[in-house]
């Protein structure tokens, strides 16, 4: 078995890539920096040298590395630090961080739909309407998400619900009260449905968000579940001494 690839059936120029951005990614290969000569990365990595070329192509095109004729590949940037999703531990900043937010959307459903609840998460609205989209930065998708919302309050807002990101509506939103707020985040694996609207290679790391909130009597108003790339996700805790 191979101290880098294992067995997994994903190409290895994909994983090389992965390895690539997350070294960049962590400063292990910081911005300005030669890479090692591909003979270096081939004999490292045990793998073919077109393999190594195939996957600093790759990066080449995202703009991270850049090739100099007759000196090297150099590091030009650093993966996602613009974009990165901070993951908050408080309601009023999960809104703050998405107040003025404005990814393109891309609905894939749209319907009436019961969501899955536990007896911790509250009692269950007459009815949800429930959307599952994929939002996206320039161009590339960071999440699938699946949103459950009350049907009486996505009613107050429908078109804004549609085209909006809805943590700031429901945040705003006259009359109704978030008497309770929560959310639970798994780091998995992509599976393919969501490898393939993320576009990235299935079983690639990813982290797994549920949110719900709660009306003053118990009420789901809202449950997301939301599935992020693994690059797009920033966890910042604040430990108390």
């Amino acid at each position: 078995m191979h101290r880098y690839f294992g067995d997994s059936p994903i190409p290895r120029y994909v994983q090389l890539v992965d390895l690539f951005r997350r070294r960049i990614a962590r400063g292990a290969w910081p911005s300005g920096q030669r890479l090692p000569s591909l003979d270096e990365l081939t004999r490292e990595f045990d793998v073919a040298r077109v393999t190594v070329r195939t996957a600093v192509d790759v990066l080449e095109r995202e703009g991270l590395l850049s090739a100099q004729q007759g000196r090297g590949t150099f590091v030009t940037a650093q993966p996602g630090a613009e974009r990165r999703l901070r993951v908050e531990t408080t309601l009023r900043d999960l809104v703050d961080m998405y107040r003025g937010d404005k990814p393109q959307l891309l609905n894939i459903v749209e319907s009436n739909a019961v969501p899955r609840l536990t007896d911790k998460d509250g009692k269950a609205a007459g009815k949800y309407f429930y959307m599952r989209r994929v939002h996206f930065r320039d161009g590339t998708p960071y999440c699938v998400i699946s949103i459950y919302l009350d049907d009486r309050v996505f009613r107050r807002a429908p078109k804004r619900f549609r085209r909006e990101v809805v943590i700031p509506i429901l945040a705003g939103m006259p009359g109704l009260k978030i008497a309770r707020a929560r959310q639970t985040l798994n780091v998995a694996a992509a599976e393919t449905e969501v490898a393939e609207h993320l576009k990235i290679p299935v079983n690639s790391p990813v982290a797994e968000v549920r949110r719900v909130f709660n009306a003053p009597d118990g009420t789901v108003v809202y449950l997301a579940e939301v599935t992020y790339r693994g690059d797009y996700v920033h966890l910042e805790i604040d430990l108390k001494p």
